[in-house]
């Protein structure tokens, strides 16, 4: 995996334009739907993965039916250890848009904006001949809200309805362009519901923009990506979903009491360390998720309509989770996986076999340099992701090596870092000793098994892969030293263990 040196230059190159030439097949469209702050437990495909103390974590009544969604897992493949490579929005944002970790693009936290010579998969798409478009949250532009049609494209020619940062509920068209239709005294925008309806709340009309773009673009190729601002709060939702769960009986994870051995960089939320469990809340969670999944299915209906099934892929994914009172803590910023572990969904017939599942861990990062090879372009571009496109189609490479690195938002002081396979996790963290999750025989995160005599192995292999990552991809968590201190010492615990 070759990296780029700083200050960032990405060059893209092909090996011949690749317009549509007569009577050849049209190149495969891309269309990316991807969710705020989604908790994966929510999707039924995910739930189908787990077992039922885990898929059914706030209940068995407790349950989302997300028919749309699944549809896509089961026309192609779904991943079961994705990983927002920093779990807060523009970071993790940044990361999927252009292969790189975040601290190389400009945007290691929130509302800094992504450096100008960033490339991302629709500059690559736009160039070779693609229709490009983006409606929603952006979040890349710097502190701008909502910004309607950020002045920087980045490859997304028609971005009149990209705005760019707010959970706002309502939208609606005026003749001077889009605008969140809910208003305060001073005709400022708000967060208000009051009034939505399926024609106004965010995600319907969100969702009314991409079929626009689709069907004006059918003969292809397009690349659109659709960024709804839900489910991330504030927790509401328009009629009949503000109500569709409140009938249910939903109850707090187990997690959610059992806060005192938290590790540090996770510390319970609330007054005192003491949350109060919010089931209507939640309940208003899962409406989103479902309003959410029906306007997934209305965009897969005009697809079909159009006949344009086959010949798009189709992704769903997430920029971060939400932990929904898991281990007493709402939202994310931190490597538990509620908060770090997302939805990564992808459908692409004739190039991904249906009901593909890979249980392998990978990141935002991954992202980009994935889906272009998917798509059969031969991009030469320098990526910190990798391209493990080989296990979407089914031929997994056979010196792969499992695992993917986090880090902590931010471009100041160090925070966290961790080293993540399909079983393991271990994170460092200047507020408290080295942890490791043994997520196979401890999914819930509750124990500390980096003492464990069998996990030596493990704990110094992942070290080891962890300094690897800082000292090759300007990790600026490793300037002031303490979390290499700690990698270091973990690097050598056989050394020690045999003395």
């Amino acid at each position: 995996m070759s990296r780029p040196s700083l200050p960032l230059i990405l060059i893209v190159s092909f090996l011949g334009f690749r317009g549509i030439a007569v009577g050849a097949d049209p190149p495969m469209n891309l269309l990316v739907i991807q969710t705020d702050e989604h908790n994966f437990r929510t999707l039924g495909c995910y739930r189908d993965t787990l077992p039922a103390d885990q898929a059914l974590i706030w209940g068995e009544d407790a349950v989302v039916e997300t028919p749309a969604i699944d549809s896509i897992a089961a026309r192609g493949a779904i991943c079961t250890s994705f990983y927002a490579t920093s779990p807060v929005c523009t970071p993790s944002r940044a990361s999927l848009f252009s292969g790189l970790y975040p601290q190389r693009t400009g945007s290691p936290q929130n509302n800094l904006p992504m450096n100008s010579d960033v490339v991302t998969f629709a500059e690559v798409l736009r160039a070779d001949g693609y229709a490009t478009g983006y409606a929603g949250k952006w979040h890349l532009d710097g502190p701008g809200k909502p910004q309607w049609q950020p002045r920087r494209k980045f490859g997304f020619d028609d971005n009149r309805f990209m705005f760019n940062r707010g959970h706002w509920k309502q939208f609606e068209l005026t003749d001077d362009g889009p605008r969140v239709a809910a208003r305060n005294a001073r005709d400022q925008p708000t967060y208000g519901v009051e009034g939505a309806d399926e024609k106004s709340f965010s995600t319907d009309w969100l969702a009314d923009r991409a079929i626009e773009f689709i069907r004006k673009n059918s003969a292809g190729p397009f690349c659109y990506h659709l960024s709804l601002p839900d489910p991330h709060g504030p927790n509401t939702v328009r009629p009949p979903y503000d109500d569709m769960y409140m009938d249910r009986v939903i109850r707090s994870p187990m997690t959610f009491s059992m806060v005192k051995d938290n590790p540090a960089w996770a510390a319970p939320q609330g007054k005192n360390g003491t949350m109060q469990f919010n089931a209507a809340s939640m309940a208003r969670y899962f409406g989103m998720v479902r309003c959410i999944d029906d306007n997934v299915g209305k965009i897969l209906k005009v697809l079909d309509q159009l006949d344009l099934t086959d010949r798009t892929m189709i992704v769903f994914t997430s920029d971060h989770g939400d932990l929904c009172y898991e281990h007493g803590r709402l939202n994310k910023g931190n490597p538990y996986e509620g908060s770090a572990k997302v939805p990564m969904l992808l459908a692409a017939p004739g190039v991904v076999p249906a009901g593909t599942r890979i249980d392998h861990a990978l990141g935002t990062v991954d992202f980009m340099p994935t889906v272009l090879s998917l798509l059969g372009k031969d991009v030469k571009q320098e990526f910190d992701g990798r391209d493990a496109s080989g296990f979407f189609r089914g031929t997994p490479p056979a010196d792969w090596n499992d695992i993917t690195f986090l880090r902590a938002a931010g471009a100041g002081p160090p925070s966290w870092l961790a080293a993540v396979t399909d079983r393991y996790k271990l994170v460092v963290s200047t507020s408290e000793r080295p942890w490791l999750f043994d997520l196979q025989s401890d999914p819930n995160e509750l124990k500390n098994a980096i003492g464990q005599e069998e996990n030596r192995q493990t704990v110094r292999r992942l070290a080891k892969e962890l300094m690897g990552y800082g000292e090759s991809s300007a990790e600026p968590q490793f300037k002031k030293g303490p979390l290499m201190e700690q990698l270091q010492s973990l690097s050598k615990v056989d050394d020690s263990a045999s003395n």
